[in-house]
């Protein structure tokens, strides 16, 4: 009975749909890499609220501050998709395991740094960590559970975990350099990356194809590089303007690195990322619309961060704490992804999503300077939350869908780097914004008007999202044959 009902087609999806119940293992499985996963999302924001406590700690200048967060960044996105197809080619779970034990030696040199130097170098080998464990977990998780109900589900699971580990990272920051040292925010990952190092192994087979094809070399380096020169020129930008020639040149050149890999990947004879691939509509379209969802909801806490300290006058710690609503939200539009796509497809979820997440975020313009409008940001941050896990979750799906296992590292690598490029673009695009229209006035109405200004962009770059979704992303049964 249950082979026939694999085989069985979801009305105007085409996709097979598999068992609806987990088995024990894959309830193991599901459990070691999500914890993984949420380590991950957590560090990319630990680090936020105690930068100024660790570069007077160890001497950091103030123009060298950014570098703590910069080098991870630069690392954690420019090597993502590479590390995705080394796991493809190499195994994904020797890669996994490799990552998690650089990750925890790094963190644990990280928290016993007592130089700047060492640690730019462990916040680079955090970097590097990152780059591996995401996508080969990642990869592991979609391999590990058939496409349909099984996969939706672990996929939201991992969404929801991965966007409420953003916001755990903030208030974990805050009360660990408060109580603590800021130490302790590379020190909490030694403990958890030793114990799934110890359990990964004996739950999670080695997955890796019958006949090891070449790397192709010429294609790793123009992309790397150009994920390194475009991530670069985004922080440079966030700190000194987009108008800065550092900026420009770097954001041009890797753009023009991008164009040279497409054209690599065309005449290789063993791609990195087939072109076949990348100009499918669900690998396309369905990044785009993940890019839009990271760029958006990331900078959006930046704005509301600005708000609650610039505009309401929260401490730090404060400021972390009331995001704990957006979380909650995330992490309810995360477990209910899976259902929501079971019932009206991903494509419909992905427009659904993005037009609650628009109009969540259009309705913080109504923000005033007094804190009796705190009802308005923990709503519309909570609403806000759930859309954009809708969305997140189906850019997962949609992404990732309709290609072989043999494939997977690869297309997981695609929605890592989606995920890195759009945390790092979304910051500085909001901060220019913003800044622009403050214009070096420092009252707080005109903050307030420059927060105002970046939300309703970031509300109209939402509203995008869910047109070319409407238009271009076709249900999964058209998307094959494109």
């Amino acid at each position: 009975m249950s082979a026939v009902v694999e085989e069985v087609k979801s009305v105007g999806e085409g996709r097979r749909v598999g068992p609806s119940r987990m088995t024990g293992r894959q309830r193991l499985v599901l459990v070691v890499l999500l914890v993984a996963q949420f380590m991950l999302a957590v560090d990319f924001s630990i680090l936020n609220v105690a930068l100024p406590v660790i570069g007077n700690g160890l001497g950091f200048s103030l123009a060298n501050l950014q570098w703590i967060a910069t080098a991870f960044a630069l690392c954690a996105a420019g090597f993502t998709l590479l590390f995705g197809r080394v796991a493809d080619l190499f195994g994904r779970r020797r890669l996994f395991l490799f990552g998690l034990a650089l990750l925890g030696v790094s963190s644990l040199v990280g928290g016993l740094a007592t130089t700047p130097e060492v640690l730019i170098a462990a916040r680079v080998a955090q970097g590097l960590a990152t780059a591996a464990v995401t996508p080969a977990g990642l990869s592991l998780l979609t391999t590990s559970f058939p496409e349909g109900p099984l996969r939706d589900k672990a996929l939201g699971l991992n969404g929801a975990l991965m966007s409420a580990g953003f916001t755990t990272g903030a208030i974990l920051g805050g009360v660990l350099t408060d109580l603590l040292s800021w130490r302790w925010a590379f020190f909490i990952n030694v403990p958890v990356a030793l114990a799934v190092l110890l359990i990964a192994p004996a739950i999670i087979a080695e997955s890796r194809p019958t006949e090891r094809p070449k790397l192709d070399a010429p294609g790793a380096i123009t992309v790397t590089a150009g994920l390194l020169a475009l991530v670069f020129g985004l922080t440079q930008a966030g700190e000194h303007g987009w108008t800065s020639p550092i900026a420009a040149g770097f954001l041009l050149a890797g753009l023009a690195l991008l164009v040279v890999f497409y054209a690599v990947e065309a005449k290789s004879s063993s791609p990195l990322v087939p072109v076949t691939v990348l100009k499918r509509r669900t690998v396309a379209w369905g990044n785009i619309a993940g890019l839009i969802a990271f760029v958006t909801e990331t900078s959006l806490v930046f704005l509301m961060t600005l708000y609650l300290q610039e505009v309401l006058g929260f401490s730090p710690l404060a400021a972390g704490l009331s995001f704990g609503v957006l979380g909650i939200g995330t992490v309810i539009g995360g477990s209910i992804a899976a259902k929501v796509i079971g019932k009206i497809g991903t494509k419909q979820t992905l427009i659904y999503g993005g037009i609650l997440q628009t109009i969540a975020t259009a309705a913080l313009f109504g923000l005033g300077d007094e804190r009796s409008f705190m009802w308005l940001l923990l709503t519309g941050t909570f609403a806000g939350g759930i859309g954009n896990m809708l969305v997140i979750v189906g850019f997962m799906v949609t992404a990732t869908s309709g290609l072989p296992d043999h494939e997977q590292g690869m297309a997981t690598g695609l929605a890592t780097m989606t995920q890195q490029i759009g945390i790092t673009m979304g910051t500085p695009i909001m901060s220019a914004i913003a800044t622009a229209h403050i214009a070096g006035r420092t009252t707080t109405n005109a903050i307030l008007d420059g927060i105002g200004t970046a939300v309703l962009v970031n509300a109209a770059i939402v509203l995008l999202g869910v047109l070319t979704t409407t238009l271009f992303l076709h249900n999964r049964e058209k998307s094959s044959l494109n």
